[in-house]
């Protein structure tokens, strides 16, 4: 019993920290233009909606959901990159924010160099099929022979 109350009273002198109750993210804080991306927000009351601005999104409503203000949205195609200030704007004039970057949709015009292309799929495609074919049908057939052997000499 002292145990117990050695171990739990410590607990209660440690206060506990409050979570933030007004705040605004965005899921992910880095994107490319053109790609979604989600915003969680809180205010005081979560039963109403609320409104989040940026540049690249505009103004987007953010909805009750599961105990938080959330809404997807896409980064228009060509925005130009650069860090763009994400504000929530709750119903009791509280407000929270956040950065969004957006990065340039870029891409790439060939494929990597990573040598001579020994596994292309020209002249030596037949051969890898071909060759592959032929192992498993001899270990088809090798495992027969094992069978019938063990079988014999029972």
């Amino acid at each position: 019993m002292r145990l117990a109350a050695v171990l739990f009273l410590p607990a209660l002198a440690v206060p506990a920290q409050a979570a933030p109750a007004v705040f605004v993210e965005a899921n992910p804080s880095t994107v490319r233009a053109g790609d979604q991306l989600s915003l969680r927000a809180s205010c005081d009351d979560n039963l109403k909606a609320a409104t989040v601005t940026a540049g690249p999104i505009g103004s987007v409503p953010v909805e009750p959901e599961f105990g938080f203000l959330t809404a997807t949205v896409k980064v228009p195609t060509g925005q130009k990159a650069g860090d763009y200030p994400v504000v929530l704007h709750c119903p009791d004039g509280k407000s929270a924010s956040t950065t969004l970057h957006v990065l340039a949709k870029v891409e790439p015009s060939r494929g990597p160099a990573t040598g001579g292309g020994g596994t292309a799929p020209e002249r030596t495609a037949r051969l890898l099929i071909g060759g592959g074919l032929t192992v498993m049908t001899a270990a088809a057939v090798l495992a027969l022979v094992s069978a019938r052997r063990r079988q014999a000499a029972r």
